[in-house]
């Protein structure tokens, strides 16, 4: 393919740059442009249309064949109404088709247009919003709002308080007048748009937030994406302007490394050093009080949520961005969709650009995973870890490995053709500072994600999948990690953990710096096919090794990386991570004595009510489980009138009941945290060895040997 039809395919056929959102109504849609005089607004027909296996008789409809099979016949239609009702025979008939309900979809694929050509982020308006409010939920009979804040990507910003139906005809006014293309807010699905409008309704106002005009409105619900997981929400539209919600898009940021503690807003802009410096905190539940007491406090709490807010959207938003410039989506819908979903819009838009019938899917099958093996288990020193840099994708170009059904041959091509980008994208971040380099680094970012795509979009639901060659990668993928692995033992080293793509290994004895081991890692890679790179990925002064995905990392600079759910799980009391952190370093000192004898105090601290509720207590998110599940039936007592996706702190009563750590009353049960302590300990369980049960008696067993030998007795039953 020529360099111009690669442009063609990854950023769509049409090079109109500027275009900052698109809007819709029954029959046309509303073009946004940002230009160096302002906003201008270009009305466009939109033709919907569907593809099918077969032609139907469908009123209003006019039939194109495509070349080729599978969905080889596009149905256009002249209106709206008719294309729903098309659709609708075809579903009734058992018809196989493939139709986008939404317009802006629709338009974009066909037209060969993207959002954001030739732009930055800094190029937008965006506009970040934040209410606080007298109830956490809007039909509670005191419930109010108080305060709306308000800030934009210009450094304007304002505060709106008074009466409430006053807060919201303000707001929507300023809305209108700053004109942003994007809203940004954090949990703004989950809390401030539902209670917004559900008090506008209330007070007679309306959220007429829209370009044209319209109302604010919620879609149906749907899943945000999230790495190998997803999260349900339900979406809010604003037609012409973009809705984010940094909390989405903060969880899907963190997917891959799990570095995030909490994905609350002021504990996240604290990790990721985005803080105010004298940050306020005020609590939710007193709002009433504090606002009564300080409303110049609340003012200022309220002022840095909106200023953390915007620097946490620049942070985390940047790949999506960048993404939209090339699938024919909305911003909003590309920052919560999966990246198979991406790669499939890219095929779907060239295919009917040059009237190749779509294929359609295979039914799923099984096909082999990656490799994953702990060899070594224990505390292990030093450790260094190589992989393969992008270890299917490269098995794929370098083998030329693609779907059977990509009839135009645009699939490995365009994954060749974004590998090149990603490492000049990179090349041009390293030599890049302040925000240029940002830019090129969440170009290269957006790349990156696409690339890692292309493999798991073999082995999945999508129109060009293909079971047996995603078979192929992932059997050439273990050929290779296994190569790699014989390499090291065969030159000394001592391979610890396989996963996949990559090897955690002792190297040899005279391997003892950096720089011995990057040379070492280019001995081992030399031997690997052509395409193939392996890189250095990191050096720690030690790992514990306890099962496979689950170890601990320790760096030369004290740092501790904990992977797996065994070791570490957000829900996780800080006591019990306070304790792995503890015993890591006396496992990397060799004293298990020292851990038993932390254990056993920690154990008695416990029982005696010596340890502060505040570690005790477990941050526990609020979902839709969360009242449905019969398993969550505890949490559901605790948690009435949380906001879904809101965080509470509890802490198991004596009863057995849970508590909110707001209401503490002396009253935990220290018999349930001995006994949790205990399960902190099984989790080194591996590492330590035979003497583990020795070391780390149950409580109960504890407690009958202190009986034995006329030590204090705790009731254990």
């Amino acid at each position: 393919m020529t360099d111009e039809e690669l442009e063609q395919v990854i950023f769509g056929a049409d090079s109109t740059e500027g275009i900052v959102a698109v809007g819709s109504d029954a029959e046309e849609v509303s073009v946004y442009h940002r230009t160096e005089k302002g906003l201008a607004v270009e009305r466009a027909e939109l033709r919907p249309w569907l593809v099918s296996d077969q032609k139907s008789d469908l009123p209003g409809a006019e039939w194109t064949s495509l070349a080729g099979e599978g969905y080889a016949f596009l149905a256009e239609f002249a209106q709206w109404s008719d294309f729903l009702d098309g659709r609708q025979r075809l579903v009734e008939g058992g018809v196989d088709h493939l139709a986008y309900g939404d317009r802006v979809r629709q338009y974009l694929t066909r037209s060969g247009r993207t959002l954001f050509k030739g732009m930055n982020l800094n190029d937008l308006r965006r506009l970040q919003l934040d209410i606080e409010t007298i109830g956490l939920s809007p039909e509670e009979p005191e419930a109010r709002i108080i305060l709306v804040a308000l800030a934009d990507s210009t450094g304007w910003h304002e505060l709106l308080e008074g009466e409430e139906a006053d807060i919201l005809l303000r707001l929507s006014e300023l809305i209108r007048a700053r004109d942003p293309d994007v809203i940004e807010g954090h949990n703004i699905f989950g809390f401030d748009l539902p209670y917004l409008s559900s008090r506008a309704e209330k007070c007679g106002a309306l959220l007429d937030w829209g370009r044209d005009g319209s109302a604010l409105r919620f879609g149906r619900r749907r899943r945000c994406a999230m790495g190998g997981r997803s999260r349900p929400f339900i979406p809010a539209y604003v037609s012409g302007r973009h809705v984010i919600d940094t909390m989405l898009a903060l969880q899907r940021f963190d997917a891959q490394s799990a570095k995030l503690e909490s994905y609350g807003l002021k504990a996240a802009a604290e990790q990721l050093g985005l803080a105010e410096l004298d940050r306020e905190q005020v609590d939710q539940t007193n709002m009433e009080r504090e606002w009564a007491s300080d409303p110049d406090r609340v003012r200022k709490y309220a002022l840095q949520d909106i200023i953390e807010t915007g620097r946490l959207a620049a942070h985390v938003m940047p790949t999506d961005f960048y993404l939209t410039q090339m699938v024919p989506d909305l911003y909003q819908t590309v920052a919560v969709s999966g990246t198979g979903e991406k790669i499939n819009a890219l095929l779907v838009r060239e295919y009917l650009r040059r009237g190749v019938a779509l294929a359609r899917p295979q039914s799923p099958r099984r096909f082999p995973g990656g490799y994953v093996e702990v060899r070594r288990r224990g505390v292990i020193s030093p450790i260094v870890k190589v992989d393969v840099e992008s270890l299917y994708p490269s098995i794929m170009l370098s083998e030329g490995i693609a779907p059977a059904t990509d009839t135009l041959g645009i699939f490995l091509p365009v994954l060749g053709e974004l590998t090149r980008r990603r490492l000049e994208a990179k090349g041009r971040a390293r030599e890049a500072s302040g925000s240029e380099r940002g830019r090129w680094e969440g170009i290269q970012s957006s790349f990156k994600v696409l690339i890692n795509s292309f493999y798991g979009y073999l082995g999945s639901g999508f129109l060009f999948n293909d079971y047996e060659a995603a078979g192929q990668v992932t059997r050439r993928g273990q050929e290779l990690v296994r190569e790699i692995a014989d390499r090291v033992e065969q030159t000394g080293g001592q391979v610890v953990e396989i996963d996949t793509d990559g090897v955690y290994l002792r190297p040899p004895d005279h391997v003892r710096d950096e720089r011995a081991e990057l040379a070492y890692v280019e001995e081992i890679g030399a031997a690997l096919p052509k395409g193939i790179k392996l890189q250095h990925d990191g050096r720690y002064r030690a790992m514990v090794s306890l099962k496979v995905k689950n170890y601990i990392c320790v760096g030369y600079d004290g740092r501790k990386v904990f992977r797996g759910a065994s070791v570490r799980s957000r829900a996780d009391e800080p006591f019990g991570r306070e304790f792995l952190a503890e015993g890591v370093d006396l496992m990397l000192e060799g004293d298990l004595a020292a851990l038993a004898d932390r254990y056993r105090q920690l154990s008695d601290q416990v029982l005696a009510g010596g340890v502060p509720i505040q570690k005790l207590a477990r941050r526990e998110r609020v979902t839709e489980k969360t009242f449905s599940s019969p398993a969550k039936r505890r949490s559901a007592a605790v948690a009435q009138g949380t906001p879904i996706g809101d965080y509470i702190s509890v802490y198991q009563k004596a009863d057995g009941s849970l508590g909110l750590l707001q209401d503490y009353a002396g009253d935990e049960d220290r018999v349930h945290y001995a006994e949790k302590l205990y399960r902190f300990a099984v989790r080194l369980r591996e590492a330590v060895g035979p003497r583990f049960e020795e070391l780390f008696p149950y409580p109960s067993v504890r407690a009958a040997r202190q009986a034995s030998a006329g030590q204090t007795n705790f009731d254990f039953d």
